[in-house]
């Protein structure tokens, strides 16, 4: 230790009995590592330990809950240009260490769109950027409620994707106890149990669809009655097949009033199949008359210009039928 740096430390050990400050800022900066260290062996502080590394280092863990291969240049374009913008990844991805001998170093837990655009860069003439890292030791359920909490407000993960992850932990992690579950990721047994309702979709219903991210929690707990009978599942399904045969798809919007309306008995079809909609390409209300009482239903997700058009169509028929 040089001269200077012990009149330093001397300097810090003279006044740690004393109330007055140290005002010399080498001792100052002394205090403060001293602090530093006090704090992460009491566990008060945790220090983060972040590195660049090449993308191909890392691969997704398996209990991921996006779908990777539906990562796109077109739905990461906005990730993609804010990367470029900054000239920098902003956020590091939480990943793990993998055991040796199993290939990759890292799995990623959370990052799955950074780890495709800082990919996509280096493939596409960009190839200085590197995948920002946080390395963390994690159990599986750990990494689980951590992905969970990062991911579950962001629009761009479907509620099918979701719905399936968390059917995988319900059996993985909780022992298939809904209600442990639950109180574990902090939401109510309510929510979580239309999601797992969700995973249990067939997959001849699913692949009616265009995209699994058409397919919204809504739409399972619509068809569940639907199926509950033998008649209404095998028509169902039989219709499914049908939609997902023919050449192009169709808006999730007309996949339901097609399902809904095959399950249900042939004199009840009619006032299932009346839809009020702003486009023929757009979800819209759809109409349902029980005697002297009219049922509008509509998707959450309808945005409003499309809502308030269709129930201004719906107003307009059902007046010109009441005169």
């Amino acid at each position: 230790m040089s001269k200077r740096h012990d009149a330093v430390f001397d300097d810090v050990l003279k006044d740690l009995g004393d109330a007055t400050p140290v005002r010399d800022r080498s001792g100052a900066r002394f205090l403060k590592r001293s602090n530093t260290l006090a704090d992460q062996a009491t566990g008060q502080r945790q220090e983060k330990v972040l590195r660049l590394v090449d993308p191909v280092r890392c691969v997704m863990w398996e209990g991921h809950n996006r779908a990777y291969d539906l990562l796109t240049e077109e739905n990461c374009r906005d990730l993609i240009d804010g990367i470029l913008s900054q000239g920098q990844q902003e956020f590091p991805a939480i990943v793990r260490r993998r055991p040796d001998g199993q290939g990759a170093e890292f799995e990623v837990i959370c990052g799955a769109r950074r780890h495709f655009a800082i990919s996509w860069l280096r493939a596409n003439n960009y190839p200085k950027f590197e995948y920002l890292i946080e390395e963390r030791e994690l159990t599986d359920e750990e990494a689980f409620r951590l992905a969970d909490i990062e991911n579950r407000d962001r629009e761009d993960i479907s509620d099918l994707e979701r719905a399936r992850d968390y059917a995988k932990a319900v059996e993985a992690y909780y022992g298939g106890k809904q209600n442990v579950m639950a109180e574990r990721l902090q939401v109510s047994a309510g929510w979580l149990s239309r999601y797992l309702q969700l995973a249990r979709l067939d997959d001849r219903i699913v692949r009616a669809f265009g995209s699994i991210r058409e397919i919204r929690e809504l739409h399972a707990r619509q068809l569940k009655p639907l199926m509950a009978t033998d008649a209404g599942r095998q028509a169902m399904l039989a219709e499914a097949d049908a939609i997902a045969a023919a050449e192009g798809t169709l808006p999730a919007a007309k996949v339901m009033a097609r399902l809904r309306a095959a399950a249900l008995p042939r004199k009840e079809r009619k006032a299932a199949d009346e839809v009020y909609r702003r486009h023929p390409e757009e979800g819209g209300v759809q109409v349902r008359r029980k005697g002297r009482r009219i049922q509008l239903e509509f998707d959450k997700e309808l945005g409003g210009k499309s809502l308030r058009m269709a129930l201004e169509a719906f107003m307009k028929a059902h007046e010109a039928a009441k005169g």
